[in-house]
């Protein structure tokens, strides 16, 4: 038993240090209705002092992002590796995925909000490929992509592709 303890507290260490750690912040000024805030990348530096309000999740973004934007950004970015990785593996190296998220803000049951929904569209171009099998490949990749999994079990998560 206690070489099954070493394994068991061995995969609880792994988890807690992250192969890849990526930090951001946000600062946050007045009330959720009148207030307003910015969100910075930290690590990477890649944007600095992105402004967010509330109005700008629920109604018109005028020029600033909102969480959903950003969940949107990561799952399409990271769901266009995991479909080339997909695709690669299986002998069909793409030229080019075009690949678009859409995240839903809905009220919930509880009279709060919640995500409720990613829906990836993805375009490939593809040599030698047939859609089938571009379609099968778009929904592996889909379970596969580590942020649709992060957002699995709360979020529903659906892919739509065809080959250009």
């Amino acid at each position: 038993m206690a070489q099954g303890q070493d394994l068991e507290d061995t995969a609880k260490q792994m988890k807690q240090k992250a192969q890849s750690q990526r930090t951001a912040s946000a600062v946050w000024n007045g009330g959720l209705m009148d207030g307003s805030g910015q969100v910075t990348a930290d690590s990477s530096g890649a944007f600095k002092n992105l402004d967010v309000t509330w109005a700008s999740r629920t109604a018109g973004p005028e020029g600033k992002t909102s969480p959903e934007e950003l969940i949107a950004a990561a799952h399409a970015v990271c769901y266009s590796m995991a479909l080339s990785a997909e695709l690669t593996g299986a002998g069909h190296k793409p030229d080019q995925l075009a690949v678009n998220a859409t995240v839903g803000l809905d009220p919930s049951i509880d009279g709060g909000w919640e995500i409720s929904r990613s829906h990836l569209v993805v375009r490939g171009q593809v040599k030698g490929i047939d859609a089938a099998r571009f379609e099968e490949l778009a929904r592996i990749a889909k379970d596969n992509c580590p942020v649709s999994k992060a957002l699995l079990g709360n979020v529903e998560v659906t892919v739509e592709a065809t080959l250009a």
